[in-house]
């Protein structure tokens, strides 16, 4: 077997390097698309776009390398790895023909290219799959070269980004081509033990055994307009898919990112621009410090308004600032990451990474609801998505930042058979046990185990009239006397305000709002919330997280406790809402 492995690769210490390719670029006077004449096109010919109708052209390996590496900064590894023949296959010479005729036309020796590089001045380990070398498949070199990529970015600790257009498999190379997955992703999981980013950009088309395997195994994965993205080529797709499905709308990027698995689809302009922010966010440098001052400000207890009912209008106020509203004034260069990479992308939580006063944080923040009292509910895609990224922040040790501004969880069949019990619990579970800092404020309405879901943090912020409860009033109203007419009643009782959370010991600190509400002054009530945030990150910072961990395990484990101090508070609470239903019901008779 060895004697057969070294007659497939050459010698590491052959000085073979690339040759010139004998087919230039194709270049297109019009567009095949929509016929836009693409002569002397300065845009067209950079980045083999259409101006017009954006369609993507495709381009070779070097192309690729050009747009996305600063310039001069790509150093080639691994090219010394290359192919002259499979091992048993009997019908060899067809093969080597077909490998040498590749090799002359593009100037590659395989389908793989794998180097060192920058990207907007941050460094990585680049892979690149050109389509144009046998479809792009991975062969026994291809999948060597790919897996010492890996294996480099792991021990040089620098992210690495692969480039994938491929398509079916190398069937020349038999069973050595198809192990190739296993051994490719075998390789990524280096980077994920150590923390090191790995990102995919999936170009047109990308199918087959690189799709299955280390593509998309990376921490983001983002694909260019139009792609065509799947396990299966489309022909095979189209046969084994009954009616008369449009297979080029299914088996596409956008399609792929509407069901959850990709978490975006960026502009081949864009790539390096967004490369070098994805690298920037995820490899984090700078960390937040308290800041010494000689006098102290006392923290801000709130008060409970007269009535608990103006509360929960003010939460619920169609102008009230949403997490979008947070983000875009505390939080810069913000990337939204999208899906659950299981079934679909629930848009009423918004999950990416940003920088918070110049550190790198994770946001993961529900959208609240403006439409009906339905349009803010969480589901269990949803809560898969801000899992998936949590644990994206535990490994690159990003501080998680939740918003929380939700009625509830969606009670429906459709959520129930997609799991909302479950999400909820291994949600809760999983931000219990995070090995980072997670910060959670109250933004809005805090109703139920939906907001509950993502609150299981180190520190928990309110706004002054948000409310946090475990059910609407108008629910509880229902329940205790069938009536919702009498929610504002009920809303007292319910304890739902900021001073009352925090009474309780629910909450940690009250971010006071601008006079009249939030809604009046979203600028002002983000200064206010981005001061306290800045103050809660930097506080925790300085503590170990064993420390953190500890506390945040008995923050919740002593919620409830029945201390003999608490239970005089429970007993007198018990009291006076038995009066008070009394008196409702004397009222009513």
């Amino acid at each position: 077997m060895v004697k057969d492995l070294t007659s497939l690769l050459t010698s590491f210490f052959s000085t073979e390097s690339f040759k010139t390719p004998t087919v230039e670029p194709i270049l297109h006077e019009n567009c095949i698309l929509c016929e836009f004449s693409l002569q002397d096109n300065a845009f067209y010919t950079r980045y083999r776009v259409c101006p017009q109708c954006r369609f993507h052209y495709g381009l070779n390996a070097r192309e690729r390398i050009n747009l996305i590496a600063d310039p001069n900064s790509f150093r080639e590894s691994n090219r010394r790895v290359t192919s002259i023949g499979p091992i048993t296959l009997d019908h060899s010479q067809p093969y080597n023909a077909a490998l040498k005729q590749d090799q002359e036309r593009t100037g590659l020796t395989e389908a793989a290219i794998t180097g060192q590089c920058s990207i907007q001045g941050f460094q990585a380990i680049l892979v690149v799959l050109d389509f144009s070398f046998m479809g792009g498949t991975m062969s026994s070199v291809a999948g060597e070269r790919i897996a010492l990529a890996f294996e480099q970015g792991a021990k040089k600790k620098i992210p690495v980004i692969a480039v994938v257009t491929s398509g079916g498999s190398r069937i020349q190379e038999g069973m050595l081509s198809l192990l190739q997955m296993a051994k490719t992703s075998a390789s990524a999981r280096l980077l994920h033990k150590k923390g090191i980013p790995f990102i995919s950009v999936l170009a047109n088309p990308c199918t087959g055994q690189t799709f299955a395997s280390f593509a998309n195994l990376a921490d983001i994965i983002i694909a260019e307009p139009k792609a065509i993205i799947g396990l299966a080529p489309t022909r095979i797709m189209q046969e084994a898919t009954p009616g008369k499905a449009d297979i080029s709308k299914i088996h596409s990027a956008e399609d792929h990112l509407a069901n959850g698995m990709i978490d975006a689809i960026v502009d081949r302009e864009f790539i390096r621009e967004s490369l070098g922010s994805l690298i920037e966010l995820t490899m984090p440098e700078f960390v937040l410090t308290e800041a010494k001052t000689k006098t102290k400000t006392a923290k801000y207890i709130g008060q409970t308004a007269s009535e608990a009912w103006d509360t929960v209008q003010l939460a619920r106020h169609e102008e009230r600032p949403t997490t979008v509203d947070y983000i875009e004034r505390i939080i810069s260069n913000f990337i939204e990451l999208h899906g659950d990479r299981a079934l679909s992308d629930d848009r009423n939580i918004i999950c990416g990474f940003g920088f918070l006063a110049g550190q790198s944080v994770c946001i993961i923040g529900q959208l609240g609801y403006r439409e009906n009292r339905s349009s803010g509910l969480v589901k269990p895609e949803g809560l898969r998505k801000a899992q998936r990224v949590m644990k994206l922040a535990e490994r690159f040790r990003i501080p998680i930042i939740t918003f929380i501004d939700t009625s509830g969880a969606d009670p429906s069949l459709q959520s129930e058979r997609h799991g909302i019990g479950s999400a909820i619990a291994t949600t809760l579970s999983l931000m219990s046990e995070l090995e980072t800092r997670i910060v959670s404020v109250i933004i809005g309405e805090g109703g139920g185990e939906g907001a509950l879901s993502i609150t299981i943090s180190d520190n928990i912020l309110m706004m002054e009239n948000a409310i946090y409860t475990p059910m609407s009033p108008e629910k509880a109203a229902s329940i205790f006397y069938n009536n919702q007419g009498l929610a504002a009643e009920v809303a007292k009782t319910l304890k739902l305000t900021s001073a009352d959370a925090h009474h309780l010991g629910i909450i940690d600190t009250i971010v006071r709002e601008p006079k009249g509400g939030a809604h009046l002054n979203h600028t002002e009530a983000a200064h206010r919330l981005d001061r306290e945030l800045i103050k809660a990150l930097s506080t925790l910072q300085k503590q170990s997280m064993r420390r953190l961990l500890r506390l945040r395990y008995k923050k919740f484990r002593n919620i409830g406790e029945y201390s003999s101090h608490f239970r005089l508070a429970v007993k007198k609470e018990v009291t006076n809402f038995k009066e008070y239903i009394k008196f409702i019901r004397s009222e009513k008779s």
